[in-house]
């Protein structure tokens, strides 16, 4: 898989973390390994800008999500074709902010809007409330899954 994290914003990022996150979903998700994916963050006003653009909302958004190829999660014992997925767009301020109402770290925050920008690059969606229960479901089982493999490494590594 190509995974290629731009931090264009003015707020340090773990890139290496939100590549191997990235890499992590898509495997779940059985997203053949060749399969591309572009995370970048940006700041408040070029977020603006694109959702105003894209989305014709006022301000900054969390994330946005711009598909490419039509890519599907793969079934069982299958992968998804190879294509390009599309790009992820985040704003770290923004989800700043959404991580100190919601009482976990920004960190958490960026994890939870990239999983999520890649479900809805998949086909996701939460406008419905049948379609919302299968996304935040997936998105809770994917994000549980990353931690728990987040939380071995840290303790299989030597202090």
């Amino acid at each position: 898989m190509s995974i290629d994290v731009a931090n264009e914003s003015d707020v340090p990022a773990e890139e290496t973390r939100l590549a191997r996150l990235a890499r992590y979903v898509m495997d779940m998700m059985r997203i053949h390994p060749l399969a591309e994916l572009s995370i970048v963050l940006v700041d408040e006003e070029p977020m603006t800008d694109l959702h105003v653009r894209w989305m014709d909302e006022p301000g900054p958004t969390d994330v946005l999500s711009f598909p490419m190829d039509d890519l599907r999660p793969g079934g069982p014992g299958r992968t998804s074709e190879p294509g390009m997925l599309g790009d992820v767009i985040i704003c770290p301020q923004v989800a700043a902010r959404q991580a100190r109402k919601a009482g976990h770290s920004a960190q958490d925050e960026v994890d939870m809007l990239c999983t999520h920008g890649i479900l809805h690059l998949l086909g996701y969606d939460h406008a419905e409330p049948d379609e919302h229960r299968v996304m935040f479901d997936l998105q809770g089982q994917l994000l549980t899954g990353w931690r728990r493999l987040v939380q071995q490494e840290a303790e299989d590594t030597p202090q």
